[in-house]
């Protein structure tokens, strides 16, 4: 799961960027208006967190703008502007939640956690597709109730693909949704075929209906249904 930190207090960036890989998410930042404008245009998010006071900018004007690119991404204000004005702005542009500073850790991974799991997963705190069942809070795959053992890339390969059913999507999307900004440090995406092969093998292995299926020139499509 991909998260975006928009925070220009270096201090409170870095505390939250190192917290939430802790917990296995991938982090990206933006630390001012511009970058956080450009950022969201780009690239797609399960969880924005968008601090209000920005330089070069006011962050409920990203709020704006992600409802006119038809955006999905869950958004959390994170500001120390607590004002009744602000939440209500907030929440009105399409802020999934809003917590104040300061504030503890764990309630932010709360938050975090259930704002994702409200909007991606219809509020189940499951993913079920055919024999697959895939539960994102515990990083845990289950196929015909038998657990498959998954390395961390290789969960965040399979979430990424469930939480996107029979969707095309390409190498660089998909190095970019699970990589984040690591991304750009490496010279080619030819890991993505290793990890990828070696997701497929244990699915294969492990007899899920669920198949996930190479596109020659493209990249990857995870097939729901068995095909004739």
């Amino acid at each position: 799961m991909k998260i975006l930190i928009v925070e220009d207090e270096k201090g409170l960036r870095e505390v939250m960027t190192q917290s939430l890989e802790k917990e296995r998410f991938i982090v990206e930042t933006a630390t001012d208006y511009a970058t956080a404008l450009q950022k969201i245009n780009d690239y797609d998010y399960d969880c924005i967190l968008l601090d209000i006071m920005l330089p070069g900018g006011n962050g409920l004007s990203i709020l704006e703008e992600l409802k006119k690119l038809r955006k999905r991404e869950s958004v959390i204000i994170v500001s120390a502007k607590d004002s009744i004005e602000d939440k209500v702005t907030g929440l009105d542009l399409g802020a999934d939640d809003y917590l104040a500073k300061p504030f503890h850790l764990a309630e932010l991974h709360a938050r975090v956690k259930s704002v994702i799991r409200r909007k991606q997963n219809d509020g189940d705190i499951k993913i079920e597709i055919g024999n697959l069942i895939v539960y994102p809070d515990n990083h845990t795959v289950f196929i015909d109730g038998n657990e498959l053992k998954l390395n961390r890339k290789e969960f965040d390969l399979l979430y990424y693909f469930v939480a996107n059913p029979d969707r095309l999507i390409n190498k660089t999307t998909l190095a970019e949704s699970v990589w984040g900004d690591n991304i750009d440090q490496a010279d080619s995406l030819d890991f993505i075929y290793s990890q990828v092969k070696n997701l497929r093998k244990k699915m294969k292995q492990a007899e899920a209906i669920p198949e996930i299926k190479a596109v020659y020139g493209f990249g990857y499509k995870l097939i729901t249904t068995p095909e004739a």
